[in-house]
């Protein structure tokens, strides 16, 4: 009987120590962020670069189609602001999509989340960013991550005209730090002209009375889309998300921890698009995707991450954008999971 407790003992401290050991090695590993250097990225770049092959550059909006496929660019912004920048770095592409947390930042900010939310909903979802969902039952968008739900979300920013597109625009080159932003009026025109989808969604809601306003508010949403800049720029974005909305050089104006849980929610829950679960198990980050090539990066507390090149996946995703955040979040323990 003695000895039998005798080694129920020693397992249960040993099991004790084993755990205690992985969750040290775990700690150990998710600390060391401090050794990312530009060494470091260029790595994972370099690993990773021939997966342009494997993707599409987006021609459904020609302008989009014109970018170079080999182009790929990889930064991040750690927790003291510092950046690390490899590849084509002064590349500059179009936010697309990633805009849609910065008007969802504007409008709550303006209007309250509950003011929002009662227009939209917090789902998920398994249909392209572009899908109509249940517009046509329930009225209302899935989520502001989607097409429809961010033409709402930016049709409820107060101001005529293209006063809410140059809120959004502001709010970018408050982020980023960058007065040197802007929209690029090529893809602008583009957008505007093939967007027809994005149109139907428009007037959906408009006859639904989510929407009260003209097309005005519709051009703000291609323009938005349209807003050219840099992979650090989005690591700057990431990072901004990430602590607070404290910007990386510590100016701390729109600090605010609930909003950006509320932005890192829906990054995580749907900023993927129909990808953003099998995302949530491989990379377990709070991310946005655009279908211009990049993707910003959010790891809580700590720091921010943007990546570049525009051959996409089948969701729409940067193909070889998400093989380097899947790398670089493997090697120092970066999911939030």
């Amino acid at each position: 009987m003695k000895n039998n407790s005798f080694l129920s003992s020693a397992k249960g401290i040993c099991t004790v120590a084993f755990l205690a050991l992985n969750t040290t090695v775990y700690a150990q590993k998710t600390v060391d962020i401090s050794t990312i250097s530009e060494k470091t990225l260029n790595t994972i770049l370099e690993k990773n670069r021939a997966y342009y092959t494997q993707g599409k550059v987006a021609d459904y909006i020609p302008e989009l189609g014109k970018m170079d496929a080999k182009a790929i660019a990889f930064s991040v912004v750690d927790k003291s602001g510092k950046v690390f920048n490899t590849g084509d770095v002064s590349k500059k592409f179009t936010m697309q999509s990633i805009s849609k947390i910065i008007s969802l930042m504007v409008a709550v900010n303006e209007k309250g989340e509950s003011n929002i939310f009662d227009k939209m909903g917090y789902f998920g979802s398994d249909k392209p960013f572009n899908h109509f969902s249940n517009l046509e039952t329930t009225g209302k968008p899935l989520n502001p991550m989607m097409n429809a739900g961010a033409i709402l979300t930016t049709s409820l920013i107060s101001g005529d005209g293209e006063k809410p597109f140059l809120k959004i625009l502001d709010m970018v080159r408050y982020i980023t730090k960058n007065q040197t932003i802007d929209y690029n009026k090529s893809v602008y025109e583009s957008e505007k002209s093939t967007g027809h989808r994005n149109r139907g969604m428009f007037y959906i809601m408009k006859n639904s009375g989510l929407i009260s306003g003209n097309e005005d508010q519709l051009d703000n949403y291609f323009k938005q889309c349209s807003i050219e800049l840099t992979a650090e720029d989005l690591a700057k974005i990431g990072y901004f998300f990430a602590n607070q909305c404290v910007r990386f050089d510590g100016d701390s104006t729109y600090k605010n921890a609930d909003m950006a849980k509320l932005v890192e929610s829906q990054m995580l829950t749907a900023g993927m698009y129909e990808f953003s679960g099998e995302y949530s198990r491989t990379v377990g980050l709070p991310s946005k995707s655009g279908v211009g090539g990049g993707i910003t990066v959010s790891v809580p507390g700590k720091m921010g991450i943007g990546v570049f090149s525009p051959a996409l996946d089948q969701h729409g995703n940067s193909l070889a954008g998400y093989h380097m955040i899947l790398d670089l979040a493997k090697q120092y323990g970066l999911s939030i999971f």
